[in-house]
């Protein structure tokens, strides 16, 4: 076997490699995702009567995993498409591809109205928005946050 092909088997093999750790990182981004999104739900039902428009913050969540999971699937589908370029792994990366541009495109306009709504919340001095630091966090609610004014239509 002469050097170059020992290079190129092991290309093939370091590429195949991570291939597989990129694909395992976003099935495990997947899974993280679900749990962190259902325990977002689960605290957003116990403080429900603390939360504006739950809905939407959830599908952000796990959107946002779900986006990490699809930078890992593009990132396999580029080494898998490298080492064997073949109609089918060009379709599929082609996919992938446009996919998680649109679910990002979609995710940071979501994102933007959500921070929208956060400032003017704020400028308005809405209690349970106001005591939340972070936008990415914008659902973690502390434990000693006052309750919302009550609704005159409740």
């Amino acid at each position: 076997m002469s050097w170059l092909e020992v290079i190129e088997t092991f290309s093939f093999n370091l590429a195949k490699l991570g291939e597989t750790i990129l694909e395992a990182l976003g099935v495990i981004c997947i899974f993280i995702g679900i749990i962190v999104t259902a325990r977002l739900t689960l605290k957003i039902l116990k403080h429900r009567h603390r939360i504006v428009l739950p809905f939407i913050q959830i599908r952000l969540k796990f959107g946002l995993w779900l986006a990490l999971a699809l930078e890992f699937q593009l990132g396999a589908d580029i080494l898998s498409t490298a080492i064997a370029p073949t109609n089918e792994a060009l379709i599929r990366l082609s996919v992938i591809a446009i996919i998680r541009t649109f679910l990002n495109y979609f995710l940071n306009k979501e994102m933007e109205a959500q921070l929208e709504f956060r400032e003017k919340a704020i400028a308005h001095n809405y209690p349970p928005l106001y005591m939340l630091d972070s936008p990415l966090d914008f659902m973690e609610i502390p434990k000693d946050a006052p309750l919302p004014p009550p609704s005159s239509h409740d």
